[in-house]
């Protein structure tokens, strides 16, 4: 028996929280990084403030690019849900099946609703990075010149 039993469910999601921070905090520091040093020194030319350089040119440029890094994180982590410890939607969708299997003795039935809603989940967070990218993304479409 462990000192500390609550830890059993604490130490796993700490370090899923710090994995997952880590990952996002290199993902955001690399798109910093990408913005075009051009950019900055014009920025910098017409006279802008450090805090108006990072509102207006840093940041939006750093927002647009990290887009993909977290979608593509994001659709990993959705699409994995053997990782352990799992994402708590997956964790409640799972007993949630398992407590309909017990009760009605159909297996399919529940898994497969779930399934269908782990699906619905994982399209609309899929939905909302497509919309946040067309949305900060705008700008980089070529235009069609016929």
């Amino acid at each position: 028996m462990p000192f500390f039993p609550q830890w059993s469910e604490t130490v796993p999601w700490l370090a899923f929280t710090l994995n997952t921070c880590a990952y996002t905090t290199e993902i955001f520091a690399g798109a910093i990084r990408s913005v075009p040093h051009g950019e900055i020194e014009a920025a910098r030319a017409y006279g802008f403030s450090t805090f108006k350089l990072y509102r207006c040119i840093i940041l939006p440029s750093a927002l647009r690019t990290a887009t993909a890094g977290l979608q593509q994180r994001s659709d990993s982590d959705a699409a994995t849900p053997r990782r352990w410890p799992s994402p708590p939607p997956c964790r409640i969708l799972l007993k949630i099946a398992r407590d309909i299997n017990s009760a009605t003795y159909q297996p399919f039935t529940a898994f497969g609703l779930a399934a269908v809603l782990y699906l619905i989940i994982s399209y609309v967070l899929i939905s909302l990075f497509r919309l946040a990218e067309r949305r900060w993304l705008a700008h980089v479409k070529p235009s069609s010149s016929h």
